[in-house]
């Protein structure tokens, strides 16, 4: 009987994927832009019913371009068509090469805004959403605890850095690490020493804002780079960060592995610090001083 036979696919499914879930999935119903130049190259950017870009905290979609109006531009639906609309930017807005003021976008539209900054507008079906955010986070991502690389963190606070100077904003940075790691991979070994790590990296991620960078910077040192905010709410933010940590619960085998961190905190503007090099280093002596106060506390440092 047909309905006996594991090759009739009439109504079976592939890898439990029935064929209107594969039409759903293949369906290029979904409006994106992808930075395909700029600081934030690969980023895939959702587009909803009106998307504000520019480099300001009020923007739905913070760009990080310096010669970037704070709302640039903006894109939206109408009767089922996408528009993009210059907000009356210093720089304007570009479709394909040609300033705009307003204009229907069609799939594979090219949209330059600032100096640097280029966004591809199109239309992805779940598939190609996923495979392309899968390219973004590898590329960026740290393998272990899927927080920000290194390499990413590097790339950012060279750009924070020049913004921060031309535009006389406030930056503050904070550097972490875990107090007596080698301790807990020597005694428990390297598989507990790595859980401790992704778990307190998710959980530090969930503190801080969207619009912080939070970063693995060594092998058990992470950095937060924090846009316009003061040293004092920097170290407010690194002390709920400490007692949050404290208070974690981190299982290996059924049994708790205690962690604490000590924090290092800095900020520019800063007469005494004037290159990216000279702020990680001012941070990173706050740092550890901390350590070598006893750990699992915050040192910040204003020169």
């Amino acid at each position: 009987m047909a309905g006996n036979d594991p090759n009739d696919d009439d109504d079976a499914t592939v890898m439990g994927v029935s064929p209107d879930d594969v039409s759903q999935l293949l369906s290029k119903d979904r409006a994106y832009l992808i930075v395909i130049a700029g600081t934030q190259v690969g980023e895939m950017i959702p587009l909803t019913e009106a998307t504000v870009l520019g480099r300001g905290v009020d923007a739905d979609v913070r760009i990080i371009e310096d010669k970037m109006s704070r709302k640039h531009c903006r894109l939206f639906v109408e009767d089922g068509v996408t528009y993009v609309e210059d907000l009356g930017s210093s720089n304007g807005t570009y479709v394909n090469g040609a300033r705009i003021t307003r204009l229907k976008l069609s799939d594979g539209d090219k949209i330059q805004i600032g100096e640097t900054t280029i966004l591809k507008f199109t239309y992805n079906d779940r598939l190609e959403e996923t495979f392309q955010k899968q390219m973004y986070d590898s590329a960026l991502r740290d393998g272990l605890t899927k927080v920000f690389n290194k390499k990413y963190f590097q790339d950012r606070i060279r750009t924070e850095f020049a913004f921060t100077a031309r535009h006389g904003t406030e930056l503050s940075l904070i550097l972490f690490d875990l107090d007596h790691f080698k301790k807990v991979n020597d005694t428990r070994g390297h598989l507990a020493g790595d859980k401790v790590l992704a778990t307190l990296a998710q959980h530090v991620l969930k503190l801080v804002r969207t619009e912080d960078v939070f970063a693995r910077y060594g092998g058990e040192e992470f950095a937060i780079l924090c846009r316009e905010t003061n040293l004092h709410s920097a170290e407010l933010l690194a002390q709920r960060i400490r007692v949050s940590v404290e208070n974690l619960q981190i299982t290996f085998n059924d049994e708790r592995v205690p962690v604490t961190i000590s924090m290092g905190v800095s900020m520019i503007p800063n007469s005494k610090i004037t290159d990216v090099d000279g702020f990680i280093g001012v941070t990173d002596e706050a740092l550890y001083e901390a350590k070598r106060g006893g750990r699992n506390r915050v040192v910040a440092r204003t020169r």
